[in-house]
């Protein structure tokens, strides 16, 4: 059954509480809204990229080049977590934004736990529809429960260790007199 009230499901975009106008509609053959609609990947490629429609691939998607560039078109992409425990969400994420370039918005929907928040932001996704159990105050103070992350990632792809080298060699150097 189609998510119809999705204004009950916590919302983040870019890091601060959002409206959410998208529609999010699970079945296949599921009569469409007149409102914007993200829908499963293969009724998005019959309806041959609209601006008011937009895919959700599962977790389990095979993301090939061909599909990166079909997906280029894409008004936003949904990747969901059927389980909160599935990460192959994140690896779907990392792809489109740093091997195939996508520029555009990344949802996260499904299984959306405050506890991802920051790792999903860190991977490539702009927005968060959380579960309905989860507290969207908690999600918004989740996004800054690290000061620095040591690992690369989409958000920032210089180690920490690099970081700190370079700002090192800045102190050390002589001042211009």
């Amino acid at each position: 059954m189609p998510d119809q009230n999705v204004s009950v499901r916590p919302f983040i975009r870019g890091g601060k509480p959002a409206e959410d106008r998208w529609v999010l509609i699970r079945e296949e053959d599921a009569a469409l809204p007149a409102s914007p609609a993200i829908v499963p990947l293969a009724r998005w490629q019959e309806l041959e990229g609209s601006q008011e429609r937009a895919p959700w691939l599962a977790s389990d998607t095979e993301l090939t080049p061909e599909l990166a560039e079909e997906l280029a078109a894409a008004p936003l992409i949904a990747i969901d977590f059927p389980k909160f425990t599935d990460g192959r969400g994140y690896s779907l994420a990392r792809l489109l934004r740093e091997r195939y370039g996508y520029a555009g918005e990344i949802r996260a929907i499904g299984d959306v736990l405050v506890d991802q928040a920051f790792f999903l932001t860190r991977c490539g996704f702009d927005a968060l529809s959380l579960r309905e159990d989860q507290w969207l105050e908690d999600a918004l103070q989740a996004l800054n429960a690290f000061s620095r992350a040591y690992q690369p990632a989409v958000d920032l792809d210089e180690p920490l260790f690099r970081r700190r080298m370079r700002e090192a060699v800045k102190r050390a150097e002589p001042a211009l007199a």
